[in-house]
């Protein structure tokens, strides 16, 4: 996960990106590996500060990783990337 903040965007909502490789499967792998990250950072949406974008980048493990490690990995990600 990697995070950019700019001063242009500071009183606007955050914006996140996904971004899913062919390394993590084909079409039908990556496209629920991306419905899976983006339902878990929709439930925090709230906790992102303004003005913050984020890239949330699948690896290949993330498509056989269940949900519950998938969403704790995720918590993980955005609790280090909001920090900075």
């Amino acid at each position: 996960m990697h995070a950019n903040r700019t001063d242009a965007r500071a009183d606007l909502p955050p914006r996140v990106g996904f971004v899913v490789s062919k390394a993590v499967g084909n079409a039908v792998v990556r496209n629920r590996t991306k419905r899976r990250l983006r339902a878990s950072v929709a439930s925090r949406l709230n906790g992102i500060p303004t003005g913050l974008d984020l890239v949330v980048r699948a690896n290949p493990a993330a498509a056989d990783a269940g949900w519950d490690e998938l969403d704790l990995a995720v918590a993980r990600g955005l609790e280090k990337a909001c920090r900075r």
